[in-house]
């Protein structure tokens, strides 16, 4: 069992196998895009493989594979298999933009995935364009219908911003009314890749204020243990809601989390800047127990919250979200 130095277990890791995306959202990346690194840079499957095994010896089960957006990495449905025979991996996460997703969503359904996290910030086509600059939201509803089709448990992540797509909080609040899914909003976060404070930036209490004006049966139900999200539910629909104070950092008191970035780094907290990089201790090649030891040095200097992390940084928020594993 991993325990953090505030007491906190932690058994749960963010991967992010690419920092390649289809999608620029102009919330996690300049206009232009951000410079890709070579393939030689990041992690090769070989070595997530043998990172996470070294995470399950240590404690950790659930393992969520983000990006970028994975699917643009050749060979991921072979990895995510691989990764399902790995002993003490209990559960299987995965985070999509869906634009090519849909075709391995009957694969995902065979390989047992526990949940999908899609996401989405706009239902219409227009406004989708100019938050993401690509006209993929057909694609994307697409994986929308298979996933349900095929009875994944499902998620929607939004980013909720003031003046850009708060006129979609209904509309996407109204997927769960009659679909059995978590519609989740989140507030803008400054990994835009430019360094820039949130600019449109809406809080999790605003955005329930202004469901609230729609819904005013909206009521608090429990969270999960170790939920980022504030969940709710509406009379009579079959899904519920949910806000993630990404921002705000309100919920950093019961963390599960780790992350390892594409070009691996490890990070204790999504706001830190890299405690070390596992990359280069495998390519020097440190044993599985020396890593351990690494590992379990750096959660034991965790920060508290968010805060914390951010405030102890080298150098300000400057990163590309795609960078480090949505």
């Amino acid at each position: 069992m991993l325990i953090d130095n505030h007491g906190r277990q932690i058994n749960y890791l963010r991967l992010a196998v690419t920092d390649r995306c289809n999608l620029r959202c102009f919330y996690c990346m300049p206009h232009e895009g951000i410079d890709f690194l070579p393939k030689t840079h990041l992690l090769s499957f070989e070595e997530m493989l043998r990172l996470i095994e070294i995470l399950a010896e240590m404690g950790v089960s659930k393992v969520r594979i983000t990006g970028g957006e994975p699917f643009v990495r050749k060979e991921l449905m072979a990895f995510l298999w691989k990764i399902s025979e790995i002993e003490g991996i209990q559960k299987i996460n995965l985070t999509t933009n869906g634009v090519l997703t849909a075709p391995y969503i009957p694969e995902l359904k065979q390989l047992g995935i526990s949940s999908i996290n899609l996401s989405l910030d706009s239902l219409d086509r227009k406004r989708f364009f100019e938050m993401t600059r690509r006209d993929e939201l057909p694609n994307v509803l697409k994986t929308f219908d298979t996933i349900l089709e095929n009875d994944i448990p499902l998620k929607i992540n939004s980013v909720m911003m003031a003046g850009k797509n708060e006129e979609d909080i209904f509309s996407l609040v109204d997927l769960a009314k009659n679909h059995p899914i978590g519609v989740r909003f989140i507030e803008e976060m400054p990994f835009n890749g430019e360094g820039n404070k949130p600019e449109y930036f809406m809080s999790y209490t605003k955005i329930i204020e202004t469901i609230k004006t729609k819904h005013p049966t909206l009521y608090k139900i429990a969270d999960e243990a170790n939920s980022t999200s504030y969940n709710y539910k509406i009379q009579d629909f079959a899904g519920s809601i949910g806000v993630i104070a990404a921002f705000s950092r309100t919920f950093c008191g019961t963390c599960n989390r780790l992350r390892i970035t594409p070009t691996g780094d490890f990070k204790t907290c999504l706001y830190d800047d890299g405690k070390m990089n596992l990359r280069d201790m495998l390519r020097a090649g440190l044993s599985n127990e020396d890593i351990k030891e690494k590992l379990q040095e750096s959660i034991l200097h965790r920060a508290k919250d968010g805060f914390e992390a951010e405030a102890s940084r080298k150098t300000g928020v400057s990163e590309s979200m795609t960078t480090i594993g949505g």
